[in-house]
């Protein structure tokens, strides 16, 4: 597949690019907060895995306390050594977090737990529910292995493209939230 990973290579790089003049990570936080909330878009009470955000990514830090503040569990991805899939740990705000790879930050311990939603960070996604990350697999291995897990793509919406290079391995989307709305993906769309 030398293709597609060249593919891959050149789409992150224009969505980097792209990303970079998205806007306030914080504001479109907010945003997005309100738009997941106001659809329910996350059912009551459920365990819902979050992401620490990395510098230029939209901040989940709005949205994560609202969900507690509206009953929700929360937990933090771990990440494991390379071809596995991320490991959740609780996490409530304030509590510590301990440095992880790539920048990544994560809930010092903790038994691990299998989230209800995985909110899944991306550098693009398309209509059809595909989305492209970083590289790693992890979120594809992860979303494999908890087939049961409600998986919603956070992005801001200039992240969307016509066409995201996708193999068969690449999990795919049903919804994206951004700071602009939902976007139903797939069969769902």
């Amino acid at each position: 597949m030398p293709d597609l990973d060249a593919a891959k290579r050149e789409a992150r790089r224009m969505a980097l690019a792209r990303r970079a003049g998205a806007g306030d990570p914080a504001e479109a936080g907010r945003a997005l907060a309100r738009h997941l909330l106001d659809a329910a878009a996350i059912p009551p009470g459920a365990l819902v895995a979050g992401i620490w955000p990395l510098p230029g990514e939209i901040d989940l830090r709005p949205l994560m306390e609202a969900l507690v503040a509206h009953g929700h569990g929360l937990a933090l991805p771990v990440t494991p050594p390379r071809g596995n899939p991320l490991i959740f740990r609780r996490w409530l705000p304030g509590e510590a977090l301990a440095q992880g790879p790539m920048g990544t930050r994560h809930p010092e311990g903790g038994e691990p737990v299998q989230p209800e939603v995985i909110l899944v960070p991306l550098l693009a996604f398309d209509r059809a529910g595909r989305r492209l990350g970083y590289g790693g697999g992890y979120y594809d291995r992860t979303l494999a292995a908890l087939p049961d897990a409600k998986a919603i793509g956070i992005a801001f919406a200039s992240q969307e493209v016509r066409e995201v290079p996708a193999g068969p391995h690449d999990a795919r989307l049903t919804l994206v939230a951004t700071e602009a709305g939902l976007i139903a993906c797939g069969a769902m769309a």
